[in-house]
């Protein structure tokens, strides 16, 4: 009777046990929420509550130069994951995806949820739909799906648009009206179908890219340019011919230029990337070797560093096979300078390009190139424009000191372009290698007298430009990813480590030199980030570039009277942290984590 009861008794309670399971799944199910996931008031975060869906991911359209651009802003501690997006309309046959949808490169990442590498987003991204053969309204179905860092994945996400591309109107719909939408021809098959060439816009969109390239000779970028070269006329005593065989080398220099961009265009979109107008500058090694660039011809104008005429076409004989060569480089220096400018018209031309089957836009990119070279290409021709040329004189030498100033302009702007891609720390980096070039070229131009002195001169002029060739190969490198630090506070460091997880603490400021290098030499290697990982520890950042009275009485608790400080929190919260030295290795930072645990 006894076993009969026990085991009666046991099967009731895995009754309970199964029954309770299929209650709370039940529950789960019907009450799922970002907030809530398993709707029972249970909070798997460090955070009082998870965000909504809609507030963790928002996402904005807007129709641009024939492509859909999907702007997603996401929380901090959310993210996206690239794979998980999907664009579907609907044609004869049903759901059609647009598989011609264009994505920025994202963080690649261990997922916990999935068990494998993936492609992230955090703070914000960008997708560009290109949409060819769209009718005047259809409706767009749109996938996505992300997780919160502390641990929740949301269910995949569907939301629903009716575009209309010729009011530029997008509103959000739900299904049913969806159900209902007009039908839109299959983009992937379009835009595959090379036959579908529109001759009947071509002219006119050649003629925008000409005048666009006409145009792109008025911006800071490619004035000084065309100005220096068109002043080797006014100091240069040549044939008619000779000035034609210059204006021709310029010209061709500049359209080749173009035309190898086009085809890198066209190389990056057959393989599935977005690309476009300007692409290059997306990448920050590009974007800091174009700054350089700027700076180097910036002191060059402002004399402090004489270069020959074969690169800039200053003071050189016209009628030389060398000359020839420089007229066709500065072609090339001029597209390459040109490219972080968009002149007026070239919007509209580039859009219908990218758009057409290569050869077809090749041809508008050969217009873009050729309305660029026009100006030198007339002035070649035109003897009368020639005469009108002052003539030489110490003129020349204060107009092109003038035109160095476009050139810092630019190059400002692009180191700005370097920190919104990579951050401060690279930012600080770029400003000192800048330096370090300037240094080099000076002593390139005073070298002493003596055999010691002068190999002293080269090798410290040697390395400072393989500082500057460091920064600008490892440009990607110095992009900060924010996502990894939380925001310091005394309270948050507390609750942490209620939790037996060990904290460390970075402070720091924009200002602070020694940051900055402890960062990049320490805080931002793989081996320090590998090793937080491994033992849990919650990274935190206490950011003293502005006034912040708690932080500074954590420093002065810590009789420091600034920056930087290093705390490491162990995960027995009823330990002191440990301070770390001023100067840190990545060794040091790893071996007091790994302390911080035992």
């Amino acid at each position: 009777m006894t076993i009969t009861s026990k085991t009666i008794s046991r099967r009731l309670g895995q009754s309970f046990k199964y029954s309770l399971l299929i209650v709370l799944s039940v529950l789960s199910f019907s009450s799922f929420s970002a907030q809530d996931p398993l709707g029972l008031g249970i909070n798997p975060s460090n955070d009082d509550e998870f965000l909504p869906v809609e507030q963790a991911y928002q996402a904005s359209l807007a129709l641009e130069g024939g492509e859909l651009a999907v702007e997603w802003v996401i929380a901090p501690g959310y993210y996206l994951y690239k794979d998980k997006f999907k664009f579907e309309v609907q044609s004869e046959n049903g759901l059609v995806e647009l598989k011609t949808a264009q994505y920025q490169k994202g963080l690649i990442k261990y997922d916990d949820y999935y068990e494998k590498d993936v492609e992230s987003y955090y703070t914000s991204t960008l997708v560009r739909v290109p949409l060819v053969a769209a009718p005047q309204s259809f409706n767009l179905k749109m996938k996505s799906q992300g997780c919160a860092d502390a641990g929740l994945c949301y269910p995949p996400r569907s939301q629903y648009y009716q575009i209309n591309t010729s009011t530029g109107e997008i509103a959000e719909i739900d299904s049913k009206a969806f159900k209902g939408g007009s039908t839109l021809t299959t983009i992937s098959k379009a835009a595959a179908n090379q036959s579908q060439i529109d001759l009947k816009g071509l002219p006119i969109y050649l003629i925008f890219a000409l005048f666009g390239g006409l145009l792109l000779n008025l911006m800071p970028c490619v004035f000084p340019v065309l100005s220096l070269k068109a002043l080797s006329f006014a100091s240069s005593r040549g044939s008619d011919h000779a000035h034609h065989l210059h204006g021709w080398a310029y010209t061709a220099g500049v359209i080749v230029s173009f035309i190898i961009v086009a085809l890198v265009i066209f190389a990056a979109r057959s393989a599935g990337q977005y690309t476009g107008w300007g692409f290059q500058l997306q990448s920050p090694e590009f974007v800091a070797a174009m700054a350089f660039l700027f700076i180097f011809m910036g002191i060059s104008l402002s004399g402090l560093v004489h270069i020959g005429g074969s690169m800039m076409g200053v003071g050189q004989s016209l009628t030389s096979q060398k000359g020839l060569r420089g007229s066709f480089f500065t072609g090339v220096l001029a597209a390459v300078v040109a490219s972080p400018c968009t002149g007026p018209l070239m919007a509209p031309a580039l859009g219908f390009a990218i758009t057409q089957p290569p050869a077809l836009a090749l041809s508008v990119f050969i217009a873009l190139g050729f309305g660029l070279a026009l100006p030198f290409l007339l002035l070649s021709y035109s003897p009368k424009l020639v005469e009108l040329l002052p003539k030489p004189g110490v003129w020349m030498e204060k107009l092109k000191e003038l035109l160095a100033f476009p050139m810092y302009i630019t190059a400002a702007w692009l180191i700005f372009v370097f920190g919104r891609q990579v951050g401060m720390t690279g930012v600080f980096y770029l400003l000192i290698a800048a330096v370090a070039m300037v240094f080099a070229t000076w002593l390139l131009q005073h070298q002493p007298n003596g055999k010691g002195l002068r190999w002293t001169v080269k090798i410290a002029s040697t390395v400072c430009l393989v500082f500057v060739a460091y920064v600008i190969l490892n440009g990607e490198s110095f992009r900060e990813d924010k996502s990894l630090w939380g925001k310091f506070s005394e309270a948050k460091v507390e609750e942490i480590r209620a939790e037996g997880q060990p904290v460390f603490v970075d402070f720091t400021a924009d200002w602070c030199i020694t940051c900055k290098a402890n960062k990049a030499l320490a805080l931002s290697r793989e081996g320090f980030l590998e090793a937080a990982a491994k033992h849990n520890v919650a990274l935190l950042v206490a950011d003293w570039t502005n006034e912040d009275p708690e932080i500074s009485q954590v420093l002065e608790k810590f009789q420091r009277s600034g920056v930087p400080l290093y705390l490491m929190y162990p995960a027995d919260s009823s330990k002191p942290p440990e301070v770390l030295p001023q100067i840190l290795t990545q060794s040091m930072v790893i071996e007091a984590i790994e302390r911080s645990v035992n």
